[in-house]
């Protein structure tokens, strides 16, 4: 296991990040888990013993249930809080009032509170911002997550699903009114899905903002489970059919890392972290499970090591259709190359 720099700071977290999303199972949340606390012990547990050192839940997942579960898992395995590095979201509906969800001051510091509770922890490492709110100021967001970086309830603050020019504002505001700033990005990323490789990952680059990836196999369609003609009935996408993914192209992607996989003798789904981990802006991706050996699979993958031939022949598979401006830019800055 490596361990990167997270963003521009000095803390170090771990290339495969454990996700909670398949704990508890409450709500919309069935369709991905319905883990029990002891299930969710034994993933926690192989994930630590692995070299795994970050985690992330978020409020919303299985309404709270999952923070709960999480912060009984490190109870009741007696891991060291001060070794781990959790984080947690905040943004979603957690309450049928007006005012149980944004991104409003009153809404973020009652949740911090919450979250702290059902963790059981006197601070969370990253507090990210869910998405984005369009009837909150990014002002009066910013103010309120720096008032809980200056309280010690929170050390970092980051941000998930934003657009690129939601994330540069932000970075302006906070730079300009001295508040802390996103030292990372939880955006969706994989090799059948490079979307944010046009505007967020040059400005990843740029800002020096760390990247964590989520749902790194397209909630499992590359598992190596899918094709164009199979498709397992008891399968996430059965019953949530997400994040939306160009499957024609998807299974062409897939059926070139089979050919990979067959040749190193590994999963496919290996063959789609360990692309993820060959690419520089990622810090960390993030792995969910619902069994064991699912758990163990995706360890794996920090162990396969991508040949420049393999990369390349991945990257001509998956790559991007040239877009304006990005085909512009490309084509004028071809003479100012360092």
């Amino acid at each position: 296991m490596k361990y990167n720099l997270l963003g521009n700071t000095g803390l170090r977290v771990s290339e495969l990040c454990l996700g909670t999303m398949t704990f508890g199972g409450k709500g919309m949340w069935t369709a991905i888990g319905t883990l029990p606390q002891e299930e969710v012990n034994t993933l926690v547990e192989h994930s630590v013993e692995a070299g795994i050192n970050f985690i992330d839940t978020a409020n919303v997942y299985s309404e709270g249930l999952s923070e709960q579960m999480t912060g009984a898992a490190i109870r009741n395995l007696g891991l060291k809080r001060d070794d781990l590095v959790i984080a947690t979201k905040v943004r979603g509906k957690m309450g049928s009032g007006p005012n149980e969800t944004g991104l409003t001051r009153k809404h973020i510091l009652q949740q911090v509170d919450e979250s702290l509770k059902r963790l059981q922890m006197d601070y969370i490492d990253l507090y990210q911002i869910h998405g984005f709110d369009p009837l909150t100021p990014l002002e009066e967001t910013l103010s309120a997550l720096d008032s809980l970086v200056s309280s010690g309830k929170v050390r970092y603050i980051g941000c998930s699903n934003l657009a690129a020019w939601h994330i540069m504002k932000a970075l302006g505001i906070s730079e300009r009114n001295h508040l802390a700033k996103f030292v990372s990005l939880q955006a969706y990323y994989t090799i059948a899905g490079r979307d944010i490789e046009r505007e967020i990952v040059p400005l990843l680059t740029d800002q020096k903002l760390g990247l964590m990836v989520w749902s790194p196999l397209a909630g499992g369609l590359l598992s190596g489970k899918y094709g164009r003609h199979t498709s397992p009935e008891d399968s996430r996408r059965v019953n949530f059919d997400f994040p939306p993914v160009n499957k024609e192209k998807a299974y062409e992607v897939i059926d070139v890392m089979q050919e990979i996989a067959l040749t190193k003798e590994v999963s496919v789904a290996q063959i789609a972290l360990a692309w993820l981990l060959h690419q520089p802006v990622v810090t960390t991706v993030i792995i969910g499970a619902k069994r064991p050996e699912q758990l163990e699979d995706n360890l794996k993958a920090t162990g396969v090591t991508l040949t420049s031939d393999e990369l390349a022949k991945l990257d001509r598979i998956s790559k991007l259709s040239p877009e304006y401006p990005g085909w512009m830019l490309e084509r004028q800055g071809a003479d100012r190359k360092a």
